[in-house]
C-alpha cells in the first residue's frame, strides 16, 4: 500500500483552511448581534452590524451545504 503523501498534505491544507474560515464567519456573525443588542440598549440602530452578521451566516450555511453537496454527490 503506497499513501500519496502530497494528496494527504493537500486535503489536510484546504481543510485546515476551510475551517478556520468558517470558524472565523461565525465569529463575525455572533459579533455582529452582539453589537446590534448592544445598539439597541442604547436607543441606537444597527443595520450594518445586523446585516453583516446574517451574511456570515449565510455564507456558513452556504459552505456547509456545497459540504453536504459533495459527500453526497
Amino acid at each position: 500500500m503506497k499513501i500519496d503523501w502530497a494528496a494527504l498534505g493537500s486535503v489536510f491544507g484546504v481543510s485546515l483552511v476551510v475551517t478556520v474560515a468558517l470558524v472565523t464567519l461565525f465569529t463575525l456573525g455572533i459579533a455582529g448581534l452582539s453589537r446590534r443588542e448592544a445598539a439597541a440598549t442604547r436607543g441606537e440602530r444597527a443595520v450594518a452590524a445586523t446585516t453583516g452578521a446574517y451574511l456570515c451566516f449565510a455564507l456558513c450555511a452556504a459552505a456547509v451545504a456545497y459540504g453536504i453537496w459533495l459527500i453526497v454527490g
